[in-house]
């Protein structure tokens, strides 16, 4: 059985995508989590993959590092995890290496945390671009590929798993989607898997973040778990 190496659930985006990924694929693994910003956090790390990073998988004498080769080896290994149609799984593997690489400035203002909500502001012009950007991807990969179920190219695939993560930021940080976007949204935030990720998440006791003074949550869900 594999073995998946995360870090807290609370906070890390990039842990969740592959673990989202092989929940909803029905691909069983053993988990192994190292609490972000301990003083022992990196050498822990750096036992299971020379790069020092989160996650890793590790499959007998396989082990890989990012989350979008992970993806690729689960679906090779496990279970397909891209679209069958050769023009869908390009576009959702060009979407997923979009979410890899970009949306740096939503990224970089919202950072995620499942244990808390705050209130909807203005976030500034880099931001609003990313979240328009987010809303065409929706637009553009349902209207072509989305007929077969509620996520971007209709059933759960890799591309999903990849943009969770934005998905939890929009929530956290109240930001105001057209009623498609909002609606695919609601499809990841629905599903077991992630209800099972917040669940733990919210049990975890590590506290890694610090409310700015200008910007009190209007929801703490840690304390009410």
């Amino acid at each position: 059985m594999p073995t998946l190496v995360i870090a807290n659930k609370c906070y890390s985006s990039w842990s969740l995508r592959p673990w989202l990924l092989m929940k909803q694929l029905g691909v069983a693994f053993d988990e192994i989590m190292i609490p972000l910003d301990l003083p022992d956090t990196k050498e822990k790390v750096l036992r299971h993959s020379p790069a020092g990073k989160v996650p890793i998988l590790i499959d007998g004498r396989a082990t890989v590092w990012e989350s979008l080769a992970i993806m690729e080896y689960v679906s090779e290994t496990f279970a397909p995890a891209w679209p069958e149609d050769r023009e869908a799984r390009a576009m959702a593997r060009s979407v997923a290496a979009e979410m890899h690489a970009g949306f740096m400035a939503l990224r970089s203002a919202c950072p995620m945390n499942l244990g808390k909500k705050y209130a909807s502001k203005d976030r500034g012009e880099a931001v609003a671009r990313d979240v328009a950007r987010f809303s065409e991807i929706v637009r553009q990969a349902r209207e072509r590929f989305g007929a077969g179920g509620p996520f971007l190219f209709g059933a759960f695939s890799a591309a999903d798993a990849m943009y969770a993560p934005l998905a939890t930021r929009l929530e956290t940080y109240s930001i105001a989607l057209d009623r498609e976007t909002r609606a695919y949204v609601d499809a990841i935030l629905s599903l077991p898997a992630f209800q099972e990720w917040r669940s733990e998440a919210l049990k975890e006791s590590w506290i890694v973040d610090a409310d700015e003074a200008d910007e009190e949550p209007i929801e703490n869900y840690r304390n009410a778990a």
